[in-house]
């Protein structure tokens, strides 16, 4: 799970600056919606003073003249309709800019996830990633719609309702310079709480996904040892520690934001009409300046509380940014490989050269492991679970990096050849083959625009698949639904070996890739095995030792390290670990056999 993290000032800041270069490209379009957030300031400004010139110079003087008085309310109306469609424009420029940030910061950590090794994703939850590539761009996506443009059109509000003040009344206009340093304090009191709990939320939302998904990827497990109970109650202390969390949130805001700028408010208002007021016993006041003075002063604090409400917003987003760029400043990135091709794989003979592994840095899953797999030959790895039969798979297909010994193709380094090349010649088929949603065809074809149907359908005889696929609704057109859960698993084994052969590999590995097929299924799946096997270096992972009694070459492992080695007939003689997991699953058959001949 996420850690809570709590942000400094400094940390803030650097976040902003970094969310702000996303601006860059969008110069032009920024620059036009700052004029438009100009325009309509000096519209709202305007309206108070046009107003203040109506009551001071025509009614209170009883000049009811005609024609200035409808120049002066057409100008009036005039402005306030070009005001309405300069803010509609200019917040339709914010939102066309924040999408087009949001979907290239989408974009980024999307491509970032790919980019990233297995090891990563073995100590972060997927909820935990999902959250921060959907929810946290979200609340980023709000900082530039609505707190960008409110932050930039307060402070023109600002700064323009204080010219308008020094213009009516120089006195009253410093008055307010006063209240400035007691505003700046709410905020900053605001801000330095706020950072930790919305920080708290975030963590407690992705924890919330991360336990959402888990439950729905093992829904068959929960519901048959019966977890429901347990996970449902593991779900209500996340979800009560999020509310907890969003209640202090509330707490603070409910003091701080309006209840609190309201009171400052209610002073200065107090003292603008005292000050007017006694300097009526001494002069007459203008009415109008009055008006226009008490309307500036209410301008004045609705920016403010606009800052106010929209920072809650502001320290939702930088929490979610500095989650979002920490994901994309991940190091813990896939191997290296060349980034160009040095090196073709031309026969796929492989070679291990005293190989040694570790997933953590500290303890070694793999040790001193060397062997050679020549083209056309088929070397099974048989062991215990936890012997380290996948990782040897692990680190030939460049899931991890490997840091001892050596391992080459073709007589060249691993590491020379580049992702391309390996991806195109090295041929992968697990034990849970993956299924995408779409077609029959494009789970076969994988979008590889220079296969065809033709191609696809040979793929799939090849492995005998085309037998049941031939049957389905519009054959291979059939609709897969998420991780082909609408197919047998000997039916998704099928298709991931037509996918694998489609590609036509140098080196075929195998992860078990016959243990969920059944007895019938396996005997055509053998065959269509020995054809691919046919040329190709193999090298197969297998528990059932019936499935690699033809292989060239049987290494046993125990506890990472080879402890034997021969064919199956050369192992047997010896009598020893592979001997004795021979006897474990054929002794039970043979036992019964005697029996029934006894009988």
């Amino acid at each position: 799970m996420d850690k809570t993290i709590k942000l400094t000032s400094k940390e803030q800041r650097k976040v902003l600056l970094r969310l702000l270069q996303y601006i860059k490209p969008h110069k032009k379009s920024v620059i036009l919606a700052f004029l438009l957030l100009f325009l309509s300031t000096l519209g709202e400004l305007a309206g108070p003073y046009l107003i203040k010139v109506f009551i001071d110079d025509y009614l209170t003087p009883r000049n009811l003249e005609v024609t200035p008085l409808t120049v002066l309310g057409i100008t009036y109306m005039v402005i306030q309709i070009l005001n309405v469609l300069i803010m509609y424009f200019q917040l339709y420029k914010f939102q066309e800019i924040a999408l087009y940030i949001i979907q290239q910061i989408r974009v980024d950590v999307f491509t970032k996830v790919h980019s990233l090794g297995l090891k990563y994703f073995d100590k972060v939850p997927a909820g935990s990633i999902v959250s921060r590539v959907t929810n946290d761009t979200e609340a980023i996506k709000d900082m530039f719609v609505s707190v960008l443009a409110t932050f930039v059109q307060s402070g023109f509000m600002i700064i323009g309702i204080l010219i308008a003040m020094f213009v009516l009344n120089v006195k009253l206009g410093a008055f307010c310079l006063v209240l400035l340093p007691i505003l700046a304090y709410i905020v900053s009191l605001y801000r330095k709480y706020s950072s930790t709990f919305y920080q708290d939320m975030r963590e407690r939302l992705s924890q919330l996904n991360a336990k959402l998904s888990e439950s729905l990827q093992g829904m068959g497990i929960i519901q048959v040892f019966r977890q429901e109970k347990r996970l449902r109650q593991e779900f209500d202390d996340i979800n009560t520690k999020h509310y907890s969390a969003g209640m202090r949130n509330i707490k603070l805001e409910g003091l701080l934001l309006r209840p609190a700028i309201d009171l400052v408010y209610v002073f200065a208002l107090i003292l603008v009409l005292s000050y007017f007021g006694i300097s009526s016993f001494a002069n007459p006041i203008e009415i109008g300046v009055l008006y226009a003075f008490v309307s500036y002063l209410d301008r004045f604090f609705e920016p403010v509380n606009n800052l106010m409400q929209r920072l809650s917003l502001y320290q939702q987003a930088i929490v979610s940014a500095f989650r979002v760029f920490s994901l994309l400043d991940e190091e813990e990135l896939e191997p290296k490989l060349a980034a160009d091709n040095r090196h073709s794989i031309t026969d796929g003979e492989i070679e291990f050269k005293n190989v040694s592994f570790s997933y953590d840095g500290k303890q070694n899953v793999l040790n001193h492991i060397s062997f050679k797999a020549r083209k056309g030959e088929t070397v099974a790895l048989v062991g215990h679970t936890g012997s380290g039969k996948s990782s040897i798979i692990n680190i030939l297909m460049r899931f991890y990096d490997f840091h001892q010994g050596e391992i080459l193709i073709d007589g060249k380094s691993l590491k020379s050849f580049s992702k391309k090349e390996l991806r195109e010649h090295l041929g992968l088929v697990l034990q849970d083959p993956f299924l995408f949603y779409g077609t029959i065809e494009e789970n076969i074809r994988l979008y590889d625009q220079t296969k065809g149907i033709e191609d696809v359908k040979k793929a799939a005889e090849f492995v005998q698949a085309d037998n049941f696929i031939e049957k389905l609704d519009m054959s291979y057109e059939h609709q897969v639904v998420e991780r082909g859960s609408g197919f047998s698993s000997g039916q998704r084994q099928l298709i991931a070996f037509a996918r694998t052969i489609l590609t036509n590999p140098k080196v075929l590995i195998l992860d078990e890739a016959t243990a969920n097929i059944d007895t019938e299924t396996e005997e055509g799946i053998q065959m269509a095995l020995s054809k691919m096997r046919a040329g190709r270096t193999t090298i197969a992972i297998a528990h059932r030792l019936s499935t690699i009694q033809d292989a060239n070459l049987i290494l046993v492992l125990h506890k990472g390290e080879i402890v034997e080695r021969g064919n199956h007939q050369e192992l047997l003689q010896q009598k020893g670990l592979y001997y004795k997991m021979y006897l474990l699953q054929n002794g039970a058959a043979d036992s019964i056999e005697k029996t029934a001949s006894t009988h």
